[in-house]
């Protein structure tokens, strides 16, 4: 057999293998899907809801009006979601997953290989308002518009990645920890990078720059599943300038045990990710 005609039987079989790929997705009711989806992410400790489930051309799957909660409440809510098979590695033999989707006015997307543990992730012009995540950790208000850009490589103990965020225009009010309040303030910028290794994320870099006050986050955090429960290792140092600290004298007569130098509180933060503790 001549090798044209060998490279003719392989696309014919690669093509037939497709077709069936194809044929089965399309033969399975959208509501097993949704069902195998809800029992992936209990087995992750979450829940897992959508106002609408079903497919997407050719081989994927599409949501609106997505939530994700745990036993606290909501902590993600997604206007619109969508994940497909990437069909060109698909014909070499790997598997590829295109996400993209929508929270209120912002848009993210990404690319993940689940063999090799390998992704890319971002998302542009989303409003911390739209992430119940903070009301429901914090109660806090939280506002501002979000970038973030994520990585991540390997599997098992292996895994690693770094995410970086950067936040206009962010507005804080109400936050507490463990019933302890924050400042309320506004910041012009935020940045901040957490990198993940040996099932680690260390933050290296987060900082929160307002008119009178500085604020640094750092620390460590064992990664946990579900990851409500890791470890928290954290600092948080908060730098007021005196204007700042008379504005708001009750909140820092509160936090005087945490006075290492004039206009320099270090907090150190422990408990969980899911209940976050002052020491």
């Amino acid at each position: 057999m001549t090798a044209r005609r060998w490279l003719a039987w392989g696309a014919g079989i690669i093509a037939g293998l497709l077709l069936i790929l194809i044929f089965t997705l399309l033969l399975v009711p959208s509501r097993e899907l949704e069902q195998l989806t809800v029992r992936w992410f209990a087995r992750q400790g979450y829940d897992f809801s959508a106002a609408d489930f079903g497919k997407a051309f050719p081989l994927g799957v599409s949501a609106q009006g997505v939530t994700i909660a745990d036993n606290r409440g909501p902590l993600l809510r997604l206007d619109t979601v969508r994940a497909r098979l990437e069909l060109l590695p698909l014909l070499a033999g790997k598997v590829s997953v295109d996400v993209d989707g929508s929270v209120g006015a912002g848009q993210f997307d990404g690319t993940f290989r689940p063999r090799a543990g390998a992704g890319v992730f971002s998302a542009r012009d989303v409003r911390l308002e739209d992430i119940p995540f903070f009301r429901t950790a914090t109660d806090a208000d939280i506002k501002g518009v979000m970038t973030a850009d994520a990585t991540l490589a390997g599997t098992g103990r292996s895994k690693g990645g770094e995410v970086k965020l950067a936040v206009k225009g962010a507005h804080i009010s109400g936050a507490t920890i463990s019933g302890v309040p924050l400042p309320d303030a506004v910041y012009e910028t935020v940045r901040g990078m957490v990198r993940v290794a040996g099932g680690r994320a260390t933050i290296d870099s987060f900082s929160l720059q307002g008119e009178d006050v500085y604020v640094r986050l750092s620390g460590t955090m064992p990664l946990m599943a579900p990851m409500g429960n890791s470890p928290l290792n954290l600092s948080l140092e908060l730098m007021p300038r005196p204007a700042f600290l008379d504005r708001q004298k009750l909140v820092f007569t509160l936090l005087a045990k945490y006075l290492v130098t004039p206009g320099h509180y270090r907090l150190p933060i422990r408990g969980t990710l899911s209940k976050p503790l002052l020491q």
